[in-house]
């Protein structure tokens, strides 16, 4: 399934039917399985865009090390 993400620079909260198709993209529980929460890639990278859209690309750079995500993005 192909999601057209709506990640920006400041997170967003979600109205109406797009509340609704979002909420339908999460896993029915959060589990852990060896060592890694759910199931495979996929349900983390789906996890990872809607709480991107909710949080924005701001709050997430702030998580980790600077430098990473710099050599990640001249790598596009």
């Amino acid at each position: 399934m192909a999601i057209t993400w709506d990640i920006r620079r400041r997170g967003r909260k979600w109205t109406g039917q797009e509340a609704r198709e979002r909420y339908e993209l999460t896993p029915e529980k959060i589990e852990m399985i060896d060592g890694k929460l759910f199931w495979d890639d996929e349900q983390r990278l789906t996890m990872l865009g809607l709480l991107l859209e909710n949080v924005g690309v701001d709050a997430a750079v702030k998580l980790g090390n600077a430098v990473a995500w710099r050599e990640a993005v001249a790598q596009l």
